[in-house]
């Protein structure tokens, strides 16, 4: 019965201003060299040839080549070797040296003859991800790859649970389903001590937040707004001067008509440290769930995002620039008589998509003439689209 594999010892090296040997010039000599070099290490690569990119680096940074094979000698000074040649004789030479100078040994295609193995390692913001797979490097890759995405992705917590200082971020949550957030902005969203969140954000997202996270709905109904913008613009930087990550949770994108470039003001003039992360608008989103592009060749060469709280007389008045209106339904009769009055004609196709991307969604299709009665039961959230392209409308409830 064999004997059970040793339990290796996870060890961090600093290796800045430390000699490491290098013995090879093939693509996992170069690859050492480099992420050696990139930790500091003065390296010294032994080996008649080497890669063209290893080639190109030597003498402008922290690598010296020589330019000949290995001998044993080279080891003198050295904190670890990396050997990795085609040889197998001159491997295990350096193996066998590198044991008797009591230098810890990185042999490449042969763990099993190492003395020391390299984790997959990747880096998320602060974090460092170190993966050992037991010497299968292919294995420790997809391992630090699932993990890293997880972190990226916020699936994985990432909350810090001291701050030196805290700051604000206006997370775009796009048009409500939480599939469509950015990956920015979950890893975000994972890492907020409180979140701020308005009625159209996407909701479902919150319920994977920590028991602890602070929760604040702002949200706004229409023409009800409880909680006024300066007093949100103060609760951001208040919480934020704390020393708490605050992420603003936001419908579409915080600036399309979400007041994300108020919030900055406020953030910046209090000192604030704070980011902006786009989200997916629903002025083009919702209408793409409808199956209507707001661009399209040949029907429409353009398109306007306006709210439907505005007189809209002065847009283009022809079929083939697509106007998309956000809110503003309970004034879509008004708007209708407001643009054939200013010269669109009372056949332009209009759509009205309530709660896009929701479970029941719904689509209604007319034209200025007729829309006001036909959607005269639509209730927002909605988007009104007018235009040419809205012929091409994948369905429709009339």
């Amino acid at each position: 019965m064999s004997s059970p594999t040793p339990q290796q010892f996870p060890l961090g090296l600093r290796l800045a201003g430390r000699r490491v040997l290098v013995v090879g010039g093939g693509h996992v000599a170069t690859r050492r060299a480099f992420s050696l070099a990139e930790a500091g290490a003065d390296v010294h690569v032994v080996s008649p040839e080497v890669s063209d990119s290893l080639a190109s680096a030597i003498g402008r940074g922290t690598i010296t080549w020589h330019e000949r094979g290995y001998r044993t000698g080279d080891l003198d000074g050295a904190w670890l070797v990396q050997t990795a040649t085609d040889t197998p004789a001159v491997d295990d030479q350096v193996a066998k040296d590198a044991e008797a100078a009591r230098v810890f040994c990185l042999k490449g295609g042969d763990p099993e003859n190492a003395t020391a193995w390299t984790p997959a390692v990747a880096r998320v913001d602060d974090v460092t991800i170190a993966v050992s797979g037991g010497g299968d490097a292919g294995r420790a890759a997809r391992l630090r790859d699932a993990v890293a995405t997880a972190l990226q992705t916020g699936d994985l917590p990432l909350r810090h649970r001291t701050h030196s200082r805290g700051f604000v971020a206006l997370v775009g949550g796009g048009p409500g389903d939480p599939g469509l957030m950015t990956a920015r902005g979950r890893r975000l969203l994972a890492e907020a001590d409180v979140v701020v969140f308005d009625r159209l954000a996407p909701q479902s997202a919150l319920a994977e937040l920590a028991p602890d996270v602070e929760v604040i709905d702002v949200g706004k109904q229409p023409d009800h707004h409880p909680i006024p913008q300066e007093r949100i613009n103060r609760l951001l930087v208040d919480r934020a001067l704390e020393g708490k990550v605050v992420v603003r949770l936001k419908g579409g994108d915080p600036y399309v008509f979400g007041r994300g470039g108020e919030e900055l003001i406020a953030c910046r003039e209090a000192g604030v440290e704070v980011e902006v992360v786009p989200g997916v608008t629903s002025a083009i989103a919702v209408c793409a769930a409808a199956g209507i592009p707001v661009t399209h060749r040949g029907v429409a060469r353009g398109f306007s995002v306006v709210t439907g709280h505005e007189e809209l007389g002065e847009l283009p008045h022809r079929g083939d620039h697509t106007i998309v209106m956000l809110m503003g339904v309970k004034r879509l009769r008004t708007t209708a008589r407001e643009l054939v009055a200013a010269g669109h004609d009372p056949e332009t196709p209009v759509a009205v998509i309530e709660r896009g991307f929701a479970p029941d969604q719904r689509t209604t299709i007319g034209t200025l003439a007729t829309i006001a009665d036909r959607a005269r039961d639509a209730r927002s959230p909605a988007i009104t689209v007018i235009g040419d392209v809205v012929s091409l409308a994948a369905s429709a409830t009339d």
